[in-house]
């Protein structure tokens, strides 16, 4: 049973690392921000749980499963926060093509997609 789980380790590990390089090549290689944003947080959180699950598979001890289970749950709480931030910051700075977006859901919201000012005099 030990060399089942250690082979799927090993797959896990190669996996994750092969989705973690095309995030790489991804950001690299994308031409607008939001292209950017979602090669960095898409395709890198699931390598990055994929070579944490290989660790898993390969260590199982349970204080290592429990610093592993950690570090995913921080993955997870923080990919999704950062790539908003980034989107909401290319969005304010006009550094990303408005014909890509299928709908603009900030584009009432005032210049740069933040909340409205009080109204004018009429």
């Amino acid at each position: 049973m030990a060399t089942i789980a250690d082979w799927l380790g090993a797959g896990c590990l190669v996996a994750g690392a092969l989705l973690a390089l095309a995030a790489g090549i991804g950001v690299l290689r994308f031409p607008d921000a939001l292209s950017r944003m979602h090669a960095a947080t898409k395709p890198q959180v699931l390598g990055v749980l994929l070579l944490l699950l290989g660790i898993a598979l390969r260590l199982r001890s349970p204080a290592d499963l429990g610093m592993i289970l950690l570090v995913a749950v921080f993955q997870l709480a923080t990919a999704p926060v950062a790539a908003q931030m980034i989107g909401r910051a290319a969005y304010r700075s006009g550094r990303l093509d408005r014909g890509l977006l299928d709908a603009d859901e900030l584009a009432d919201r005032g210049p740069g997609g933040g909340p409205a000012g009080p109204p004018g005099p009429a």
